[in-house]
């Protein structure tokens, strides 16, 4: 099979669009790299964070719901969202959530990395790991965070899930994902580009419940459409129910549920950010795709304005 080289994106629900744009733009100091709508319910913006291009393995994107209702935490979810930060930087992100009021709990160990829990406004659940080697990697630092603190792209997600062993089947057996041990209930699985997937391991916790707050699904990252099309394929023979191909405009999508319950995407990393946008004015305004141009001012009448 065509390699899944890592994190693509990862999708989660939100409550008020200003205060989401507040948070990753103005706290957390990523980029505003596109301005979309949801293609599914166009009456919800589409908003993707992430590096100076909006690069794949960089990109967090919500679907902010002014009126959500909070999800509820559960098994069959992706649980947390990781990011990468330089060594020694946590120290600077406990001040910062400190003045910004963010909930978060204090530094811990973790398979070796010093690790921050915190909250976003609607209650999802992220992380920051210091991790080796970002120095190196460029930082976006227009937000408001010094490249020496600055996120850099994502370093995992956690999994919760009532029986690890089919998840780690489809993991290490089909993904191609390399098995790195153990801690507790948490099970850790590496990407080829050494990103981590933590199962962590509730059996006795009930289902969640996807509403704000909560990872709607995680993307992973296939270089074109014929390593796609494969994994579409490959996928239905091993008895998944897998979405057809889905053009997202930036990327093109395919869907199925792990067998622990977590909605999983493959996207290509292709066309990319860029299409209709260039890199300075990435995130300045709505853009749809062709075939909404025609309804733009009626989904435009139905968004909340933006405070960008």
């Amino acid at each position: 099979m065509k390699t899944i080289e890592g994190i693509h994106h990862v999708t989660a629900i939100s409550g008020e669009p200003n205060q989401n744009l507040h948070f990753y733009k103005r706290v957390l100091g990523l980029r505003l790299v596109k301005v979309a709508v949801n293609y599914d319910d166009p009456s919800v913006h589409h908003l993707y964070f992430g590096d100076e291009t909006g690069s794949p393995g960089t990109i967090m994107t919500t679907f902010p719901y002014a009126n959500a209702v909070s999800g509820k935490r559960g098994s069959g979810q992706i649980s947390a969202a990781a990011y990468a930060v330089p060594e020694g930087s946590l120290d600077f992100w406990v001040e910062r959530f400190a003045s910004e009021d963010v909930q978060f709990d204090m530094p811990v160990e973790r398979f070796g990395e010093k690790a921050l829990a915190f909250d976003d406004p609607d209650g999802l659940h992220q992380e920051l790991i210091e991790t080796p080697g970002m120095e190196a990697v460029s930082a976006w630092t227009k937000g408001g965070v010094a490249a020496e603190h600055a996120i850099r792209k994502f370093r995992g997600v956690s999994i919760t899930v009532r029986d690890v062993g089919p998840t780690t089947a489809l993991l290490t057996d089909y993904m191609g994902f390399q098995n790195a041990g153990q801690e507790g209930n948490r099970f850790r699985f590496l990407t080829p580009l050494g990103e981590t997937i933590d199962l962590v391991h509730e059996p006795d916790l009930p289902a969640g419940r996807v509403a704000a707050g909560i990872v709607h699904h995680v993307a992973w990252r296939v270089k074109d459409d014929a390593a796609q099309l494969e994994w579409l394929e490959q996928l239905k023979r091993l008895g998944f129910n897998v979405s057809p191909v889905m053009n997202r405009q930036y990327f093109h999508s395919i869907y199925f549920r792990e067998p622990g319950g977590a909605l999983f995407e493959i996207a290509t990393d292709g066309p990319g950010m860029l299409t209709d946008e260039s890199v300075e004015t990435l995130g300045s305004g709505l853009r749809l795709p062709e075939w909404m141009e025609s309804m733009r001012e009626r989904i435009e009448s139905r968004l909340p304005a933006l405070k960008y």
